[in-house]
């Protein structure tokens, strides 16, 4: 009993040491030019911090509203990456996420009702400026239900149920 007792208490100790370890200072944001697919950044805060959203906590879930959002490059799918906006290493998220590779795009908590598309894009840290989206600099179109953007990345998420994002390399 007491070697258990013993045992406990040192693995007690580790948790306790492992939790005051500091977390590693974030990357800077970077935005992908590449060809898809892109992955998530690990260090979603500095996307948070570019886009200039507020942190949320991870159960932030006030003022639900989920979307769709369909990209294609080169007529190919390009599927949603799981964790955009969520930071898990700093348990924070952004108003608008995902939460899988499904296409839905949440919009929760603080800000959501201001989130844009390109605000989603500086989270997923893939360029989307200058008719560019990542690699592709062609034909950039972006649809709200079926209506074309002229301002796409000043499109407000909120209140659309389907946006779609082509564009040509």
């Amino acid at each position: 009993m007491r070697r258990i007792v013993g045992v406990l208490l040192s693995l007690l100790a580790l948790c306790m040491l492992a939790a005051c370890v500091e977390r590693p200072d974030p990357e800077p944001a970077t935005f992908s030019t590449e060809p898809p697919p892109w992955a998530a950044p690990r260090d979603a805060i500095s996307h948070i911090w570019a886009a200039g959203l507020p942190e949320l906590p991870l159960d932030s879930d006030a003022d639900p509203f989920i979307l769709e959002i369909v990209v294609t490059v080169d007529d190919e799918y390009v599927p949603l990456a799981p964790f955009i906006g969520i930071d898990r290493l700093r348990a924070v998220q952004a108003p608008v996420h995902t939460h899988d590779d499904s296409g839905d795009v949440w919009l929760e908590g603080q800000g959501n009702r201001e989130a844009t598309l390109g605000d989603f894009f500086t989270l997923w840290g893939v360029r989307f400026d200058e008719g560019c989206l990542g690699n592709a600099c062609a034909d950039l179109v972006v649809t709200a239900d079926g209506r074309e953007v002229q301002d796409p990345a000043s499109l407000v998420l909120r209140g659309n149920n389907l946006i779609e994002v082509s564009a040509r390399s």
